[in-house]
């Protein structure tokens, strides 16, 4: 019989959403058309630059070369941006060379 574990009520392994501000800052301050996505339809991999985008529109749209499917909208009004990115299943953004500390639990 295995015995399961169960987290300890008094012990806090997570910290809430404010933690993600510094390391989120710094992934959304780069220029993303160097970064490289999948297509979520055909499976094309390659850089976001590479994107037919149309911006006839209150947006714009971003689609596959291969395939044609939408990658990626973006909207922008006075007071927000709504991204989707529903038609990537990643995107690998470079990033600097410097290490990052993330804030977090530490050892004692």
């Amino acid at each position: 019989m295995t015995e399961q574990l169960r987290p300890d009520p008094g012990r806090m392994d997570y910290l809430d959403g404010n933690m993600l501000a510094g390391p989120m800052r710094d992934v959304f301050a780069v220029d993303l058309t160097t970064a490289t996505g999948r297509c979520a339809s055909c499976g094309r991999t390659g850089p976001m630059a590479a994107l037919r985008v149309y911006s006839n529109a209150p947006g714009v749209v971003a689609r596959c070369p291969a395939c044609e499917e939408v990658m990626l909208r973006l909207v922008r009004t006075p007071t927000s941006a709504w991204l989707d990115l529903r038609g990537t299943t990643f995107l690998q953004i470079p990033m600097p060379a410097e290490p990052t500390t993330m804030p977090g639990p530490t050892a004692m």
